[in-house]
């Protein structure tokens, strides 16, 4: 064998060599989920997420394992939660919100994370949305851009808007933080007063802040753009309902359950997308070399039957 020829067979087997030591046969890799949310409200973005790894050839019980942690509401665990799954050696961490990818980025540089934010370079998550670095990619949810879309669709909306209340959660994230200071913003341009009301994340702590809401005359109500948020998303629909306050909310759930209009990006696709990083990362690719992707899918949404009872 010539020399060129024995250099390419060499390379040839280096490289079958190491897509082998990634894909590793027979070994079952484990994904923590952490979520600061609860398991009910995840459950058709979970099992989506498990569809699409099906699709790519990952079978639970075969090849893949999940480790599920999510904090029901509670923020003061997501840290531990996120140690825990450090603890367990997963393979990778998948995580939905700003305070699980910052405690998971914390808890671990090595373990690959794929992460479901707004604006990861301004968390300081990652270095660039091209050029992640580091062990976190995933996914930019434009979150304070969407906010910012759903403000002026309210004004168009609602008749003589004046004032519109904005639930936030009682205890801020930096990503809540980013939304609120767009918002500010946003209000300000539309002419809008911009009401913030902070709420705790339970049925009375939701009830407090709508009558707050009503105290203080908004005209319509909307929500930061929080993974808690969306979960409480039938609770939230319930009560702006009983107070007879326009709403518009960030996802089409809440109008499957009941609520007047939505607009924002598809949230299956968001974690369809999760699905291919988990995939490329399985097989040997590097969190880092793997650019973060943005939103390309949007939908707005309105029922017609509740828009009907409001006007």
């Amino acid at each position: 064998m010539n020399k060129p020829a024995s250099i390419l067979c060499a390379v040839i087997l280096l490289v079958g060599a190491t897509i082998a030591e990634a894909q590793q046969p027979g070994k079952i890799f484990r994904i923590g989920f952490l979520d600061p949310t609860n398991a009910s409200g995840m459950a058709a973005s979970v099992d989506a997420f498990r569809q699409e790894l099906s699709k790519l050839g990952w079978i639970e019980g075969k090849n893949i394992a999940f480790e599920y942690r999510f904090a029901e509401n509670k923020p003061e665990r997501i840290p531990e939660l996120a140690a825990e799954l450090v603890r367990l050696k997963v393979d990778l961490i998948v995580t939905s919100g700003v305070p699980p990818a910052l405690a998971a980025k914390k808890a671990t540089s090595t373990i690959p994370i794929v992460a479901s934010v707004t604006d990861p370079v301004a968390l300081g998550l990652v270095a660039s949305l091209a050029r992640p670095g580091g062990n976190v990619t995933g996914l930019s949810t434009l979150a304070t851009e969407l906010n910012t879309k759903r403000l002026e669709i309210l004004k168009d909306a609602v008749p003589k808007l004046a004032r519109v209340g904005l639930l936030v959660r009682q205890a801020g994230n930096p990503g809540e933080e980013l939304q609120i200071k767009d918002l500010r913003v946003a209000a300000s341009a539309l002419k809008v007063k911009l009401e913030e009301i902070k709420t705790e994340l339970d049925a009375q702590g939701f009830e407090s802040a709508f009558k707050t809401a009503k105290q203080k005359q908004v005209g319509a109500i909307m929500t930061t753009a929080l993974r808690v948020f969306a979960a409480e998303r039938k609770r939230i629909v319930e009560l702006a309902a009983k107070y007879r306050l326009p709403a518009i909310y960030g996802s089409k759930e809440s109008v499957d359950e009941g609520g007047l209009m939505s607009y924002g990006d598809d949230v299956t696709d968001r974690y369809l997308r999760a699905a291919g990083y988990v995939d490329k990362i399985l097989k040997g690719a590097k969190p880092g070399d793997l650019p973060v992707q943005q939103a390309t899918k949007f939908k707005f949404v309105i029922n017609l039957k509740r828009r009907n009872r409001l006007v």
